[in-house]
């Protein structure tokens, strides 16, 4: 058997290891955002960013992909009527990659003002596959907004770079999200993407972690 990459040695630690004792020791650190370090690491490390597969036996549906699935909650919902652009921060968390999985996405509008809260509890899915679906449901709750412009804020290299063209979809599981949210994107008259570190995304991150905690 040959010898194992540090790359692959952190990647493993990430998917499979608790890390029970090192969340507990960091003040406001979750398993999930560990995870994400010990994956940015890796890629620092030249593994590149990991596109994981989400189990076969749970591929994407067209139910998994409409908004109107029960289990998205707005906490708060629009106030008036239509918003001519929105701003989409999106995210998606799960607990063991895979692993009990969550969907988060947070509404704004131009002047930075909460217009809506959502959150979907996706089951057992991968990271990846939850990010998609934070983005999806940011998205179709914006387009019943009324929203004509959209900028989407999202932690997920992974994520921007493939709608941005600049990565590949190689993932079966993947790939129907990816042109659902291209779909959408496309109905806007103008959209903004742009990859924001996770500290800008809090709120979306803790509409995900969220629906895996209240199963929403």
């Amino acid at each position: 058997m040959p010898t194992p990459s540090l790359v692959d040695v952190l990647r493993h630690i990430a998917r499979e290891e608790p890390l029970t004792a090192t969340v507990r020791a960091f003040r406001g650190l979750t398993r999930e955002h560990l995870g994400q370090l010990l994956d940015e690491a890796a890629e620092q490390l030249g593994g590149g960013p990991r596109e994981a597969e989400a189990p076969a036996a749970e591929p994407a549906s067209r139910a998994a992909l409409d908004s109107t699935t029960p289990g998205i909650e707005v906490v708060t919902p629009a106030a008036g009527g239509a918003l001519n652009r929105v701003r989409v921060y999106s995210d998606g968390a799960a607990r063991g990659n895979p692993g009990p999985a969550g969907a988060g996405a947070v509404l704004m509008n131009a002047e930075g003002a909460v217009v809506a809260r959502l959150g979907k509890f996706l089951g057992h899915q991968t990271n990846n596959y939850a990010e998609y679906m934070g983005l999806l449901i940011g998205l179709q709750h914006a387009k019943s907004l009324g929203a004509r412009e959209v900028e989407v804020f999202a932690d997920s290299e992974l994520l921007i770079r493939q709608l941005g063209g600049k990565y590949q979809v190689k993932s079966p599981t993947l790939k129907p999200l990816f042109q659902e949210a291209q779909k959408l994107l496309a109905t806007f008259g103008k959209v903004k993407l742009a990859h924001v570190p996770r500290a800008q995304n809090a709120e979306a991150d803790e509409m995900s972690n969220r629906a895996i905690d209240e199963r929403m």
